[in-house]
C-alpha cells in the first residue's frame, strides 16, 4: 500500500516524505520561520541537489559546502547558512545515535520514552517532538502506548492544530485557520 502525504503539497516532494522517514523528520525539523509546504519541500530539493537523501552524506559533507548548497537559489530555507548548521548538526546526530536510522527513535517504548529521544534531537523542542510524535501516530501507524498522551493536544483525534493534521489542501486550511484563531487570542491576552 502506498501512504498519501500531502504535507509539501506537491507530488514528488510528498512522494519522498512518503517512502522516507529521514526526509519526513528533516521537513519537521525545517518547519520554522517558513509555510509548512516550503518546509516539506526542503527534504526533496536537498535530494535533487544532491543526488538523493542520504543521511551519512549530509552528515559528513563539508560544511561551507553544504550550507551553499542549502543557499543556491531557491534556497532551501529562508535562513539557509543556520539552517544547514541546524540540518548537518540533526544528520549527525542521527548517525551517532542511531547509526543513521532514524525509525530507532520511534521503534521501541511507549509514547513518554519517544517523545524523549525526539526532544532531545537537535533542532526539535518540546512542542516540535510532540507535533512529530503526532504525525507519526496520525499519518504513519507510529503509536507506541500512551503516544497520544504524550502528544498532548497535538495527538487529540480530529484536531486541526498542526502539521499531523494536514492530509489535504482543505485540512491545510484548517490548520492555517486554527492557527490564525490562536494567535488572535494570544493577542488580546
Amino acid at each position: 500500500m502506498t501512504r498519501t502525504v500531502c504535507l509539501a503539497q506537491n507530488p514528488d516532494a510528498d512522494a519522498l516524505l512518503a517512502k522516507d522517514r529521514f526526509a519526513l523528520l528533516l521537513g519537521m525539523m525545517l518547519d520554522q520561520q517558513i509555510p509548512m509546504e516550503k518546509a516539506f519541500s526542503g527534504p526533496k530539493v536537498l535530494a535533487d541537489r544532491m543526488g538523493g537523501l542520504d543521511v551519512h552524506r549530509i552528515a559528513e559533507a563539508n560544511p561551507e559546502e553544504f550550507a551553499s548548497i542549502m543557499a543556491t537559489p531557491p534556497a532551501v530555507h529562508r535562513f539557509p547558512g543556520s539552517m544547514a548548521k541546524r540540518v548537518q548538526a540533526l544528520s549527525q546526530f542521527v548517525v551517532e545515535h542511531y547509526d543513521g536510522d532514524v525509525t530507532r527513535i520511534w521503534s521501541d517504548g511507549d509514547g513518554a520514552a519517544v517523545f524523549k529521544r525526539l526532544k532531545a534531537l537537535p533542532g526539535f523542542g518540546e512542542q516540535k517532538a510532540k507535533i512529530f510524535l503526532a504525525l507519526l501516530g496520525k499519518q504513519f501507524g507510529v503509536r507506541p502506548d500512551g503516544w497520544r498522551e504524550a502528544a498532548g493536544h497535538y495527538g487529540e483525534d480530529g484536531s486541526r492544530r498542526s502539521v499531523a493534521d494536514v492530509t489535504d489542501q482543505k485540512s491545510l486550511l484548517e490548520v492555517r485557520d486554527f492557527k490564525k484563531a490562536a494567535k488572535a487570542a494570544a493577542k488580546e491576552k
